[in-house]
């Protein structure tokens, strides 16, 4: 496994196929008060490249590029939290996306355990460590240790995305997914404009 760790932007060199898994760490929960420190990107191969954010305003004509390119499938794990991450801070909304916790929650409904660390040990037989979950992410030097960690929370998406796909489709929920991964950005939104813990869809 390789990390690449790098200031502000991707560089231009770096390119990821047809899909890329994307996860953000930020100083919290609120995208409004808690900004975002670092995106990390995999395309699958064992490697990642993790882009550690200056405070803002931000500028990453690269990465927005990358967010926004319609060829480009975006997969994540809580895609909600991240789409809305992203859109706040660069401005830019992420389409088409996948999400694994979505995909989950429609084919594993004999338990409720969603989270990324469950998924990988049921489903890859791969044994995350989430240690450093909760460290300060907007230290100005990384760890090798949040470096590790936070490169784990992408390198297994695609993998996962393959054993989620297989399910889906044993299930006959594969376009009930699709809908709902593709109303997802929209959900993002709705969070950022201030309908964070509300359901439009209730009477």
């Amino acid at each position: 496994m390789a990390i690449k760790l790098h200031r502000g932007d991707l560089p231009a060199d770096v390119s990821f196929g047809s899909s890329v898994a994307i996860d953000t760490e930020t100083m919290g929960l609120n995208p409004h008060r808690d900004r975002l420190c670092l995106v990390q990107l995999s395309s699958g191969d064992g490697n990642a490249h993790l882009v550690q954010m200056p405070r803002g305003p931000y500028q990453a004509p690269r990465l927005s590029a990358l967010l926004a390119d319609p060829k480009i499938l975006k997969l994540f794990h809580f895609g909600r939290f991240d789409i809305a991450v992203l859109e706040h801070a660069l401005g830019v909304r992420c389409e088409p996306v996948y999400c694994t916790k979505i995909a989950a929650k429609l084919v594993r409904t004999f338990t409720d355990r969603y989270g990324l660390k469950d998924l990988c040990r049921d489903l890859l037989g791969v044994d995350l460590s989430k240690q450093q979950q909760t460290s300060d992410w907007g230290a100005e030097t990384l760890t090798d240790e949040q470096m590790t960690y936070a490169a784990s929370d992408v390198l297994h998406l695609h993998a996962l995305r393959a054993k989620l796909d297989a399910l889906l489709v044993r299930e006959g929920r594969t376009e009930l997914a699709q809908a709902a991964f593709s109303f997802l950005p929209t959900r993002a939104r709705l969070d950022i404009a201030g309908w964070p813990d509300t359901d439009i869809f209730a009477h």
